[in-house]
C-alpha cells in the first residue's frame, strides 16, 4: 500500500494506526456504555422507590419482623443504622448532586449559554452517577462563542462547583448516624463495586457488619488474671 501514487503513504501510516484506533473506540464504547447502564439503574431506581413508598407501611411491618429474625433484640437499633445510612447517602450524593447542578445552572444562566435547563440537568445526572467532568463540553462552548474574560470567569465558577463535592460530600455522608467515616468508606466501596446501587448497599452491609463486630469484640471472654 505504501508504494501506491499519491494516497498510499497517507493510507499506510492510517492503517499503521488502526490497532490503536479501535482500542480507543474500545474504551470510549464501553465508558458510553458504562454511563448508559447508571442512567437505566437510576431512572429504574427511582420507579422502585416509588412504589416501595407507595407501600411503606406494608413494607416497614416486613423489614421490621426480619431484622427481629436476623437480630434479636438488637433489630430496633440496626432497623435505625440502615435508615439512617440510606438517609445519610440520599443528602451527602443526591444532595450535593442538587445544589452543585442549581450553582452550575445559574452559571448557565449567567452566561446565556443556549438550553440551559438542558445542561443543568444533564449535570445533575452525571453529578448522580458520578461522572467527572460534565462541565467540560459547556465550558468549551463558553470559549468558543464569548469572550475571553467571561469565558475564564464562568471557568472559575465551574471549577468552584465542582470542588463543592470534595467538601459537602464528606460533611454530608454519614451525617445522623453514630459511625459516619463507615458509611462514607461503604458509599465509595459500594460504588466502586457494583455501581450507583453500591451507594446504597455498601453503607447499609457495611455498617451493620461493623456493629455486629463490635458486638463479638464486646462479648464476656475469659481473661487471664494478669491481663484482666
Amino acid at each position: 500500500m505504501a508504494s501506491w501514487p499519491i494516497v498510499g503513504k497517507p493510507l499506510s501510516d492510517l492503517w499503521s494506526l488502526a490497532p490503536q484506533l479501535e482500542e480507543a473506540a474500545n474504551r470510549l464504547f464501553l465508558a458510553a456504555a458504562g454511563v448508559g447502564l447508571g442512567v437505566l439503574q437510576f431512572l429504574v431506581s427511582i420507579l422502585v422507590a416509588g412504589f416501595l413508598l407507595a407501600n411503606s407501611d406494608q413494607g416497614a411491618r416486613v423489614s421490621r419482623k426480619f431484622a427481629i429474625h436476623l437480630f434479636g433484640n438488637m433489630s430496633v437499633e440496626y432497623e435505625a443504622l440502615d435508615g439512617g445510612a440510606v438517609r445519610s447517602v440520599t443528602s451527602g450524593i443526591l444532595g450535593v448532586a442538587l445544589i452543585q447542578s442549581l450553582l452550575a445552572g445559574l452559571g448557565f444562566l449567567v452566561v446565556q449559554l443556549p438550553g440551559a435547563p438542558l445542561w443543568a440537568w444533564l449535570f445533575l445526572i452525571a453529578a448522580v452517577l458520578q461522572v467527572g467532568g460534565a462541565l467540560i463540553p459547556a465550558v468549551t462552548y463558553v470559549f468558543a462563542t464569548t469572550g475571553t474574560a467571561k469565558a475564564v470567569a464562568f471557568l472559575i465558577w465551574c471549577i468552584v462547583v465542582a470542588l463543592m463535592d470534595n467538601v459537602l460530600k464528606p460533611l454530608l455522608l454519614g451525617r445522623g448516624v453514630p459511625v459516619p467515616i463507615v458509611v462514607f468508606l461503604g458509599a465509595i466501596g459500594g460504588f466502586l463495586a457494583v455501581g450507583i446501587i453500591g451507594l446504597f448497599v455498601g453503607p447499609i452491609v457495611l455498617s451493620v457488619r461493623y456493629k455486629l463486630f463490635l458486638a463479638w469484640l464486646d462479648e464476656d471472654i475469659e481473661l487471664a488474671p494478669d491481663a484482666a
